[in-house]
């Protein structure tokens, strides 16, 4: 089973992450990291921190010549803030020389700052804020690339768009995922329909100037996932529960739907469920995803029983509007417990077109983890022989 670790604050030296279970023999190099990294880090609405930050991985242990060895894989990414801060955020005891007062006191409502301070006694709020930070998603990010390299070996696509920022909804695109990312990756707002791209745009330059902050709503399709991931034997092995779990343990994310999600609570049971085929021969159904077996809707979005069913897979995410804010809202002085506006970091003003990256990358953590489950291996070609046996079976179904 893949497992991972991440460990560093927001303006600590640096970001570590360890990848345990990864098959030896994948192909990979610190580039193809690099470019998921510099997509996290674009998009409208970033605030100052990404002028600073290039992101990039440095891989210490795990990889030779270029292939994976079946150990734990071990990846840093080098904070360039680090400079500004290493005073503030200096690793040993204080010393006699003055160190720059950054400290904070006033809970942000909507952050971790509050329940984070009570929770382990800290007095300064910079020791919540500095972990809780979504600055630990650059490591996801880094994880995510690493299990999104390996089930595009056997042909799993993962693409994530922007549907929603502000109340603008994108319109229903039928577009093949090709084009369909194409599109998005060229918008600043990583929105596939270029009329609600640009008020997006707009209406997140509109809040900047406001000092206020936005949420939208975002999607995440993984193309060629065959069927039978995940289990409905046990309720902790349900992939959709699994995907649903990974993708609100992203910072401010509030909501997560699979296929239709809530609309299902809206609609008749025979406006719902999606009907059954077979027709093994049929070029829009792939006898390798589901032994013949298609679907003519798809609004489970690929899952039914917690068991992936051939269709693609469809995540939608909820994110809040970010809880840091320019013209601060009511708080309390933890110190004096006078009536206080919170306090003010630097932060973004809407984070949905990048947090669609590190949705993709969790997304891409989960299907791997299932993958693996499902046909094992410690190696790449011993994984691809079981997926290979199985597909051949499928097709006799």
């Amino acid at each position: 089973m893949i497992r991972f670790l991440t460990a560093g604050e927001s303006h600590g030296e640096a970001l570590t992450a360890i990848v345990e279970g990864m098959p030896a023999g994948l192909p990979v190099t610190e580039d193809e990291i690099n470019v998921e990294l510099a997509r996290r880090q674009m998009g409208a609405g970033r605030g100052g921190r990404m002028k600073i930050e290039r992101d990039r991985v440095h891989v210490t242990s795990g990889v030779r010549h270029g292939k994976t060895l079946g150990s734990p894989i071990t990846m840093t990414i080098q904070n360039l803030d680090w400079e500004n801060w290493r005073q503030v955020m200096a690793v040993g005891p204080l010393q006699e020389m003055p160190v720059p007062d950054r400290s904070l006191t006033r809970p942000r409502p909507g952050h971790a700052d509050l329940a984070g301070a009570l929770k382990y006694g800290h007095e300064d709020l910079r020791n919540v804020l500095e972990r809780s930070s979504a600055r630990e998603t650059a490591t996801r990010v880094a994880v995510g690339a690493l299990c999104g390299r390996l089930i595009n070996e056997f042909g799993i696509v993962i693409v994530g768009h922007v549907v929603e920022i502000g109340g603008i909804e994108a319109a229903d695109l039928d577009l093949p995922w090709q084009e369909l990312k194409e599109r998005a990756e060229a918008s600043p707002a990583r929105c596939a329909d270029p009329d609600a791209a640009a008020r997006m745009t707009q209406a997140i330059e509109n809040a900047r100037e406001k000092g206020d902050t936005l949420g939208g709503v975002f999607e995440i399709i993984a193309f060629g996932v065959p069927v039978g991931l995940g289990s409905y034997v046990h309720w902790d092995r349900r992939l959709d529960g699994r995907l649903a779990g990974a993708l609100m343990s992203v910072q401010a994310m509030k909501g997560v739907e699979i296929g239709l999600g809530f609309e299902t609570a809206r609609r008749l049971g025979s406006q719902v469920h999606d009907e059954i085929v077979y027709a093994p021969g049929s070029s829009s159904i792939n006898p390798a995803l589901a032994g013949g077996y298609g679907r003519l809707s798809n609004n489970a979005g690929g899952i039914e029983g917690g068991v992936s069913n051939g269709q693609p897979i469809v995540c939608r995410v909820a994110m809040k509007p970010l809880s840091t804010l320019m013209a601060p809202k009511q708080s309390v002085d933890m110190t004096t417990k006078e009536v206080s506006k919170a306090g003010v970091e630097r932060s973004d003003v809407c984070s949905v077109p990048s947090a669609v990256v590190v949705g993709e990358a969790m997304v891409a953590i989960e299907i791997a983890r299932a993958f693996l489950e499902k046909f094992g291996g410690d190696s790449v070609e011993e994984i691809r022989r079981n997926v290979t046996a199985y597909q051949e079976w499928l097709k006799t179904r």
